[in-house]
Parts: C-alpha cells; sequence; structure tokens
C-alpha cells in the first residue's frame, strides 16, 4: 500500500480535519479511558479511530464497540516500540550531544537536545496521523466488505484485555506484611499468597474494583476508599 500526504480525502473526515486531530494529540482526551501509549506515536491509532468513526457515522450497523477494542490492542505492542526506540534510543543520543555540548559552555548543547529529540518526534506524529486514518479507512471498508469485522472486533477485544490485564499487574503493588507463625519460621500474608498464585492479590484488588464498577460506584469514590484503605492499612501495620 502507497502512502501519500496529498491524497485526496473525500469522506466525511478532511485533511483539516486531520490536521486538528494533530494538532490536539498532545493534550487530547479520547473516550475518557485510560490509554497508555507513548505518546510520540499516539496519533497512529487516533488516526486509524478517526476513520472507524468516520465508517460509524455512514453505517448503521457499525459494531462502536471495536473502535475501543482495536485502539487498545494497539497500546502494548506499539509502546514496546514507541518506547524502545524514543526513550531507550533517540534521547540517549540527544542527551549525550547535549551534554557534551553544555558542559564546555556551549549554547549548542540545550537547543541541539530539543531538536534532536523533538524534530522527530513531530514528525511521526504528524505522519503517524494521516498513515493511520490512510491504513484504518482502507482496511475497514475490505473487511466490512468480506464480512470478517466480527471476527476482527473479537480479536481486537481479546488482545485488548490482554493488555488491560498486562498493565494491571504491572501498574498495580500490594504489599500483604502480616505475618504469619513465628521465629524463622514466620512468613508474611504476601508470600504466603503469592505462593498459592503469583499475582494473587493484584487479582484480588482488580475483582473487588470490578465489581464495584458493576455497581454503578463512581470511579472518584472508588479511588478514596482504595486511599483510606492504603492509609489506614499503613497505619495499622497490615500493609506495606
Amino acid at each position: 500500500m502507497s502512502f501519500n500526504l496529498h491524497t485526496d480525502y473525500n469522506g466525511k473526515i478532511t485533511k483539516k480535519d486531520l490536521k486538528k486531530v494533530f494538532w490536539r494529540s498532545i493534550p487530547m482526551k479520547r473516550h475518557l479511558t485510560l490509554y497508555n501509549m507513548t505518546p510520540y506515536i499516539c496519533t497512529f491509532p487516533m488516526g486509524i479511530s478517526v476513520a472507524m468513526e468516520e465508517a460509524n457515522a455512514e453505517q448503521e450497523d457499525f459494531d462502536t464497540e471495536s473502535i475501543g477494542s482495536v485502539k487498545t490492542a494497539m497500546m502494548g505492542p506499539l509502546s514496546g516500540i514507541g518506547d524502545a526506540f524514543f526513550w531507550g534510543t533517540l534521547r540517549v543520543i540527544a542527551t549525550s550531544i547535549g551534554c557534551a555540548l553544555a558542559m564546555k559552555g556551549n549554547i549548542l548543547g540545550p537547543i541541539l537536545f530539543m531538536l534532536i529529540f523533538n524534530v522527530p518526534h513531530y514528525f511521526l506524529r504528524y505522519i503517524g496521523t494521516f498513515f493511520g486514518y490512510k491504513l484504518g479507512s482502507e482496511s475497514i471498508s475490505k473487511i466490512t466488505a468480506s464480512g470478517l469485522m466480527s471476527k476482527v472486533t473479537e480479536a481486537a477485544s481479546i488482545v485488548g484485555m490482554m493488555v488491560t490485564g498486562a498493565m494491571t499487574m504491572d501498574m498495580t503493588a500490594i504489599n500483604l506484611v502480616t505475618k504469619i507463625g513465628s521465629g524463622d519460621e514466620a512468613t508474611t500474608l504476601q508470600e504466603l499468597i503469592e505462593g498459592i498464585m503469583p499475582g494473587l492479590p493484584v487479582l484480588g484488588i482488580f475483582g473487588i474494583v470490578y465489581w464495584m464498577l458493576k455497581k454503578k460506584m463512581s470511579p472518584l469514590l472508588i479511588m478514596l476508599i482504595m486511599l483510606i484503605v492504603s492509609i489506614a492499612g499503613a497505619y495499622f501495620g497490615f500493609l506495606g
């Protein structure tokens, strides 16, 4: 598939609309849900989402859940690529050049650091907006015509749930420090539970929060409850 920024945009979404997506990609909120991705390539899934929103506006039976599912499925893999390139490679190169000049008192140090890091960043952010839209619009039309949208949605949902589960395990920490036994044989409740099944405490917290959400409890209230329990647990010594 060839890619050209000057491709005609004849649908509901115009090139001007996509430029607005690019400029708003830094402060933009999407569906007001957590979306943890390397920010420098976030416009690529945004472009795909725009194409899917366009298809949703044109089709009465479009599965709107697929928009979030496809976007979530790309979160983990693309973040891995983005982190490796921008944080692991480009930032190191920019820092080494900038610091070498700055330590000699050269004003070009911070300037070159900003340029080396941000020029590729904004270039890829801009290109990603249009490439994501083009890829999404062409793929969606082919998938819809072949009747594979339901299978793609199901596969994307599965991958998305896997990414969400991995994020939950990676970003959530709990330490049950209550000791069981005495002397050298004493062990913490955390070690006992982790010995039964690694990650079980986090899974338990996830289940409780999920149950609260199913009960229509406000996310702010849930966070307040977790904050109070955490502070009380640390004060009374059963949480570390």
